[in-house]
């Protein structure tokens, strides 16, 4: 067990699996108590055993983050339970294996619906702005706060399909700016991190890809996917105090994908 969030409290979204999962268990296992929410209750509870077998401290909250009021179901959760909140890691969203649950939900734009369209929005980005909107006012009582979003490599590039997806990765990237911007005098922080390919249940669908090792070096010059444990370290180091004089930055996690202008 480490301190470096000691008597913090964080709320982690997308809990249930995930880099999610990774944040809750590494948050608590730094000292802060955790607040773990997803839609699905028996994930969430596998991982709060997995924050408690550590010795670690929590509560989990089931929710669909699409829905303003069940934001802030978990929001006062958090604060009857522990009386404030200092850190939001939003990580909830969905990804590929959406698309084989949802079909048509990572078309491109021609083919997307708009049944579709307000789907894929809705929890990848009114959840953001529900949740950010809901801890924004306790951290300004409390006299700060940290917030990171977990994006995407996939909002700061065009893709062939899932543009619904990037529009709402695209569009969280710059609200995080902006509430970087506009809180800064209330000490909230806001980043981003943009995670690459990541060996999580969302890209499931398409992990094979690194099976290929030619395919692979095209991927990322790391020529491999990154892991769930390796974004939670970059959401920490954001999280952390220490990162103090940090905010408004997107920070790719991507094994080199985005600095390299050509494949290969």
């Amino acid at each position: 067990m480490g301190d470096r969030l000691k008597d913090k409290v964080a709320i982690i979204t997308g809990a249930g699996s995930g880099v999610g999962r990774s944040c809750m268990t590494l948050f608590a296992a730094e000292g802060a108590k955790v607040v773990g929410c997803s839609r699905t209750q028996s994930a969430l509870d596998e991982t709060l055993d997995s924050v408690k077998s550590a010795g670690g401290e929590g509560i989990v909250v089931s929710a669909d983050l699409s829905d303003s009021a069940q934001c802030q179901k978990v929001i006062d959760a958090a604060v009857a339970e522990y009386g404030r909140v200092d850190i939001l890691v939003h990580s909830a969203g969905v990804g590929w294996s959406w698309g084989l649950k949802s079909e048509g939900s990572m078309d491109d734009v021609a083919a997307t619906s708009d049944e579709k369209w307000r789907e894929v929005m809705g929890i990848n980005l009114d959840a953001c702005f529900y949740m950010c909107r809901g801890v924004i006012p306790l951290m300004q009582k409390q006299g700060g706060g940290a917030i990171v979003n977990v994006g995407s490599i996939s909002g700061m590039l065009g893709m062939s399909t899932a543009h619904t997806y990037t529009a709402a990765k695209g569009a969280m990237i710059n609200m995080t700016r902006s509430i970087a911007v506009t809180y800064a005098k209330d000490n909230i922080r806001c980043n981003c991190v943009a995670p690459g390919h990541t060996d999580t249940p969302m890209i499931a669908p398409v992990m094979s890809v690194f099976d290929d090792p030619e395919m692979a070096e095209r991927l990322n010059p790391m020529s491999r996917a990154g892991t769930p444990d390796e974004m939670a370290y970059a959401c920490l180091v954001l999280a952390d105090d220490d990162a103090s004089y940090i905010s408004g930055v997107l920070l790719p996690v991507d094994g080199g994908k985005t600095a390299r202008q050509f494949n290969g």
